[in-house]
């Protein structure tokens, strides 16, 4: 790199590589946390392109006396990626998956590869990479070979180092390295290079030929049967290989890198050992027991059949998932209130085998009095279901109320098997001496429980209890011979503790090992050797004041606005892809920018609303920036494990920020888009003319700021109020409410006809009570205070006339959810009560009619013989506050119909945001995902359903296809 001219060494960087650089503290704010407790403002950020872009940073970092902290997904628990340096996101351009040798079973890849879509590229071959982590919709595999990851089937597959064949890296000076296997001969020829690579060959060589140091390895190094163990550099591993012990494996300096958490070189590729698919065959035995202590007992029973992997889920975390919307669908399983939950995986050549396997295993639980029930589950949907529970328990720690929270600190300890009752009865003693409680889960096959001590790292004692139970806790796993870290690594958490780990003078040989390697501390310096007292750079100050902001939504199950952002605790499920199968969340998905994820979100409006001196803390334009990509699709309130509902809270901001901001015209328009329909509905063919007109249109669209691409919607020639109050209905005792919406009552006038007559004809009569419109739009542009006034008249309204026996029915679903979502926390203190029990009879179209489905109301003999099939798109908030599954039941109904849904996530238009000139291509890329090509080739024999007014818009503006409201369908079919 040239000597830098310019004021700013960052400009000048920016000049130099092809990736990006950016310094602007929106983006520092971003990457100053990962899912740890930590928080530390980096100088800048860079997204690399390629090696060339890497080797400058280098040399950067050495010119301006930088350093740089390599970052993946940023879901590191030890702080392993915060630092006051140049943060190196690979994440963004470092993702090809470079080479596949099938024969010899090894992928080579780029580290920001993703290890789920990792498999799914190696699944037509039969083969996977074996560890797999709960967050593998987003982890790297740089990360993964940085931490040394394992996860649940670590039992069989180990760690990532276990499956690491080379590793391509630049070292300190800016060469390149290749690590992999040495034979005797390959590894006296590195070491006789008089360059770095050499000097880090003899240097290993020097040292861990003295019979003294081979000594105190052998002696202080966490038990050798443990395979998660990432406790300090894998030194001990390096000392059984052929250089040091005879018939000892080849020499692989690839087995140090893995779990040296960035801090020796920079890894720009990896080879990995690829196994093949396991057996077809899977199923869980789902064992419950009354206590902690017996599921651990069950645990030594259960390794005696050979499972793939034994994970434990305690009765807190299992109380947690009660409130959580997507897991409490996956707790299908569960009998009583178990103590904990051992979940026993088992993959085999037939059922019949897992069966024979349950039985004994059932039959030797109860012979040694352990357990109370052991279904077994079955069927690639269900054991889904079962591993989400499991996986969740990250995310729904965050969801304890107030400032105390289960927190990330001895969650990683490793110890055998065998031991671990006694470890386990001790460890809750030094919970009793410290006074606090603790959650227990994850890996117990592998001698691994995720303990974590619930405090509030807000407060100073705390803080001091938070390095009182580290130190202790380091203590007793030394006095077990286990590993600190079996797979989050040391970090910032542990590193202080290493010393007791491995002793002090192993220590001083990590030390070394890191001075050689790196001696101007440019990799990630803090981490593993010389890193700062553990309960230091915390995310809080001692002692902070949460702040207490009034607030129109009601937070008060959060115990205010600041804690309910502070829900997010980083564990960055929001990074998850489209190819996931996940919807959280579309604009990252469709931008792959960590600036455009949930946890971005949340991050930036904790840091602004609780660090600022202005008295209105909205009153700022970088959040106003950063929400406005959100297209509050309310993916988050259910994937997010933290139940992170981001469009609430960026309908906060945005009413809070318009009491001292103008509301822009076009915002005010769309709020207001049923009264300016209202009007136009008294000359509905000359407001049609006027939109849709090409030149007249086309300039009101460019006046107001909305995309020439998109058509407006049109006016129906009547409303769905006026058709209704003309209609003469045959009385009938079952009588149903129908929210005729604004969209359905303007726009989409023929859909609510079609639900009247479909209701009629199938036996209901059905009434509009007087109702004001849902307030949807007003929540979109952040109108909060309108939407409440339309909430709180709603529930008066209605409250007295909609029970059980007279439901109230919706046809769109962001219209009619607002009574089970948004109203409870708008309405006023003394009607929340009256909300709820609304909520309780307010139903979506789809919903009604599945329940009389199922209840036999609604018979077969009613529709249509013919065969249909259908491929449907569900509204983000049925798959979000509901469920999709009504949807597909009655479009299935008829005898020979058969739908289908489309594994899409939102359709990218999210009400007015696909409509906005500025969104446009978001809006695009978003629906490009998976729903607008899995329709382009969709035959037109198959009908397209879509039950979201946007949606539909959507699909016909972007692929000239007509989706049809599921009601639609089923009016088509009645006989």
């Amino acid at each position: 790199m040239k000597p830098s001219n310019h004021i700013n060494p960052f400009q000048q960087l920016q000049e130099e590589i092809l990736g990006e650089v950016f310094t602007d503290q929106t983006t520092r704010i971003l990457y100053a946390t990962d899912a740890s407790a930590y928080k530390v403002m980096p100088l800048a950020v860079v997204y690399p392109k390629n090696e060339e872009d890497i080797q400058k940073l280098i040399e950067f970092a050495m010119q301006e006396n930088l350093s740089l902290i390599p970052r993946a997904a940023g879901t590191s628990l030890a702080g392993q990626v915060v630092g006051n340096g140049v943060v190196v996101d690979i994440s963004k351009h470092l993702t090809k998956i470079l080479e596949l040798n099938v024969e010899e079973k090894w992928v080579r890849v780029q580290p920001g590869v993703i290890l789920d879509e990792l498999n799914l590229y190696l699944k037509e071959f039969g083969l996977f990479f074996g560890p797999e982590t709960s967050t593998s919709g987003r982890c790297m595999l740089g990360g993964m070979l940085g931490n040394n990851s394992c996860g649940s089937h670590s039992i069989i597959y180990g760690s990532t180092r276990d499956h690491t064949l080379e590793v391509k890296a630049i070292l300190s000076d800016g060469s390149k390295a290749v690590f992999g296997n040495l034979n005797q001969e390959e590894f006296k020829q590195k070491c006789s290079a008089s360059n770095l690579e050499g000097q880090l060959y003899q240097h290993i060589n020097s040292i861990l030929s003295l019979k003294e140091n081979q000594e105190n390895i052998r002696n202080e190094y966490p038990d050798p049967d443990i395979k998660r163990r990432n406790t300090g550099y894998a030194i001990d591993l390096l000392l059984e290989t052929n250089p040091f012990t005879k018939e000892g494996k080849d020499f692989n300096f690839s087995d140090l890198l893995a779990g040296s958490e960035g801090t020796l070189a920079f890894t720009t590729e990896i080879k990995l050992n690829l196994v093949p698919a396991p057996p077809k065959e899977k199923a869980l035995i789902c064992a419950h027991f009354e206590s902690l202590e017996e599921a651990i007992k069950g645990n030594l029973i259960a390794l005696k059949y050979k499972p793939g992997a034994v994970e434990l889920m305690d009765d807190q975390i299992l109380k947690l998932t009660e409130g959580n919307i997507l897991q409490a669908k996956n707790r299908f399983f569960l009998k009583g209130n178990p103590g904990a939950l051992l979940i026993i995986d088992f993959a085999r050549e037939s059922m019949s085998e897992i069966e024979a396997i349950a039985k004994e295993m059932e039959k030797d639980f109860k012979a040694n009095s352990l357990g109370y029930h052991f279904p077994i589950v079955t069927g690639v949907e269900n054991i889904t279901r079962v591993w989400d529970l499991r996986k969740s328990a990250l995310g729904v720690l965050s969801n304890m109320a107030g400032d105390a929270k289960p927190v990330s600190l001895i969650e990683d300890t490793s110890v055998k098997p065998e031991v671990l009752y006694d470890y386990i009865a001790e460890f809750k003693e030094l919970m009793k001496k410290h006074n606090i409680s603790c959650v227990f889960h994850a890996h117990i096959g592998s001698g691994e429980i995720h303990l974590r001590p619930v405090l509030n790292l807000k407060a100073k004692a705390d803080q001091e209890k938070f390095h009182a139970i580290g130190l202790d806790s380091a203590k007793l796993v030394k006095k077990y011979k286990g590993s600190l870290s079996g797979e989050h690594g040391d970090g910032r958490l542990r590193g202080e503790f290493i010393p007791i780990m491995i002793g002090e003078k192993n220590y001083e040989l990590l030390r070394e090992i890191k001075h050689i390697w790196d001696p101007n501390n440019i990799f990630n310096p803090g981490k593993i050797v010389d890193t700062p007292k553990m309960n230091t750079h915390l995310r809080y100050e001692a002692n902070q004041q949460t702040r207490e902001i009034d607030t129109y939504f009601d937070f008060s199950s959060d115990l205010g606005i600041v804690r309910a952002t502070e829900r997010c605790n980083g564990s960055g499920d929001c990074r998850n892809t489209h190819l996931t199968g996940k919807a959280l969340c579309p604009s990252y998905q469709a931008s792959l920018d960590e600036k455009l994820s949930t946890r971005a979100r949340a991050n930036l409006f904790r840091e602004f609303i609780s660090n600022t001196e202005q008295k209105n803390p909205f009153n700022s334009e970088e959040l106003y920036d950063i929400l406005d990509f959100c297209l509050s699709c309310k993916a988050c309130k259910s994937e997010c494990p933290s139940n992170v509902d981001m469009a609430k809270l960026k309908a906060e901001f945005l009413q809070q920020y318009y009491d001292v901001n103008p509301i822009p015209l076009r915002s005010k328009l769309i709020a207001n888009i049923t009264k300016i329909n209202q009007w136009g509905s008294y000359a509905p063919s000359l407001f049609n003319f006027v939109n849709q007109h090409p030149f007249i249109g086309k300039i009101v669209k460019r006046n107001l700021g909305f995309a020439q691409e998109r058509s407006i919607p049109k006016l129906h020639d009547t409303t769905l109020k006026k058709w209704h109050s003309n209609l003469n209905q045959n009385e009938s005792k079952k009588r149903v409410y129908l929210f005729a919406d604004e969209f359905t009552d303007y726009n989409d006038t023929p859909i609510g006809i079609k639900t009247v007559e479909l209701l009629n004809k199938l036996g209901y009569e059905v009434s509009i009570p007087k109702h004001a419109e849902s307030g949807r739009t007003y929540l979109s542009k952040g109108l909060v205070k309108k939407a409440k006034f339309l909430a709180i008249k709603n529930v008066n309204l209605l409250q007295d006339i909609i029970s059980e026996e007279s439901p109230l029915i919706g046809i769109e679903p962001s219209a009619i959810l607002t009574f089970r979502d948004e109203y409870i926390d708008l309405v006023t203190d003394s009607m929340r009560d009256a909300a709820r029990n609304l909520a309780k009879n307010v139903l979506m179209i789809e919903e009604f009619l599945h329940k009389e489905m199922q209840a036999g109301t609604i018979k077969k003999e009613q529709f249509s013989s013919e065969v249909r099939e259908i491929k449907f798109h569900a509204h983000c908030y049925q798959k979000s506050l509901a469920s999709s599954l009504p949807v597909k039941e009655i479009l299935s109904f008829p005898e020979n119909y058969s739908a289908v849904e489309i594994k899409s996530g939102c359709c990218g238009m999210a009400g007015s945001f696909g409509y906005e000139e500025e969104h446009y291509d978001l809006s695009k890329k978003v629906g490009e995902l998976i729903l607008l090509p899995e329709v382009r080739k969709t035959p037109e024999s198959v009908l397209i359903a879509a039950s979201g007014t946007s949606c539909r818009h959507q699909i016909k503006d972007e692929t000239e296809r007509e989706a049809q409201h599921p009601v639609e369908i089923l009016w088509e079919a009645l006989k």
